[in-house]
């Protein structure tokens, strides 16, 4: 039986919270998603405006400053003028967010290769062969 792209896209999008929410509780507590992305892009791209960062992680600007906060608060970023526009400011990930993010992802590659490793070889053949499609879901959202 053929499945439709419905029943793919909804057991994809299940199935990629579920291992995500799976790996975050199996590793050391930390950050969560939001937090992480946010930081990420950060740490790819420099430091960025509240409302470009927004922009970047699809989310509201009332969203990313609050997740901005949290990760100011942790020592994990800093808020630094805008050069160019002193009304504005410009997050940046500190060495302290890119060391935590390091190891955070770290724990969880490290935690998901174990469960990949206990999967059958075609299974593991599986997923090796969806990443170009998975990435290539996410090619929109890069720019």
């Amino acid at each position: 039986m053929v499945e439709s792209t419905e029943d793919v896209a909804g057991r994809l999008f299940l199935a990629v919270g579920r291992l995500s929410r799976s790996l975050r509780q199996a590793g050391t507590p930390g950050p969560g998603h939001g937090s992480i992305s946010a930081l990420s892009t950060l740490v790819a791209f420099g430091p960025m405006r509240l409302g470009d960062l927004a922009a970047k992680e699809g989310v509201a600007a009332a969203t990313m400053s609050r997740i901005v906060a949290s990760l100011v608060d942790a020592g994990w970023a800093s808020r630094e003028p805008d050069p160019i526009d002193r009304r504005a400011w410009l997050a940046t990930a500190t060495p302290q967010g890119e060391r935590m993010l390091l190891g955070l992802r770290s724990t969880r590659v490290h935690e998901l290769q174990k469960r990949i490793d206990r999967l059958s070889p075609e299974h593991q053949a599986a997923l090796g062969q969806a990443l170009p499609a998975l990435e290539a879901l996410l090619a929109g959202d890069e720019s």
